[in-house]
């Protein structure tokens, strides 16, 4: 039976806490709650799955060896449904060959039982910097592209061009343009785009690219 999230908590970051061990499972949200983090407690990986918004932030702490599917399995439905969600694997001593191969596959870290409960604590912390991060950087990107998605394609030509480091009357000739005309393109650019400098338009437009590769 899950443990469910109150309304305000929604959107502040949760820990979620899958384990099908009442004990243990009780004892974790217990612990991460004495910190002042929200737990979000499923004793089967299925309905976790079912039940999870991966636009909430937070992170997971995940029982490799469990009856329904194990950890592993659990990482690699994550995976394929794009979730970002870092995953802290908990696993008795028999499990860590399954525990490296989910780190393998993406997750964060892994305890072995018996651990300490700050040590817990410890990787939590770090999960959930981790998931802020991305999701600063994902969001930096979408803004980006909605930036970029107000450029016009001649802009977009004087962005490229002014980002390898052509100069106005250069990019003039390539683009069979006047010199004014090319300025006016590149003032556009630079104001649609909210770069305060060259070296910061070049910046976003090599992110906008890594994105694409």
């Amino acid at each position: 039976m899950a443990i469910e999230m109150r309304p305000e908590a929604r959107r502040k970051p949760v820990v979620y806490i899958v384990d099908d061990d009442d004990g243990m499972r009780r004892a974790m949200a217990l612990l991460v709650t004495t910190v002042g983090y929200h737990p979000v407690a499923f004793a089967r990986p299925g309905e976790f799955l079912a039940r999870l918004d991966r636009s909430q932030p937070g992170c997971l702490v995940l029982d490799v060896r469990m009856p329904e599917m194990s950890g592993l399995e659990v990482q690699q439905q994550l995976n394929r449904s794009g979730s970002i969600l870092p995953v802290i694997l908990v696993s008795g001593h028999a499990d860590i060959p399954m525990a490296v191969q989910a780190m393998k596959a993406g997750a964060f870290d892994f305890l072995q039982k018996p651990f300490r409960d700050q040590d817990l604590l410890d990787r939590i912390n770090a999960a959930l910097e981790l998931d802020a991060a991305n999701r600063r950087s994902i969001d930096r990107l979408a803004d980006l592209r909605h930036r970029a998605g107000k450029l016009t394609p001649r802009e977009r030509e004087v962005m490229t061009l002014v980002v390898d480091g052509r100069a106005n009357k250069a990019i003039a000739i390539d683009l069979g343009l006047s010199e004014r005309t090319v300025e006016i393109h590149r003032a556009n650019v630079m104001a649609k785009m909210a770069a305060t400098s060259v070296a910061h338009l070049v910046k976003m437009h090599m992110l906008l690219q890594a994105e694409r590769d």
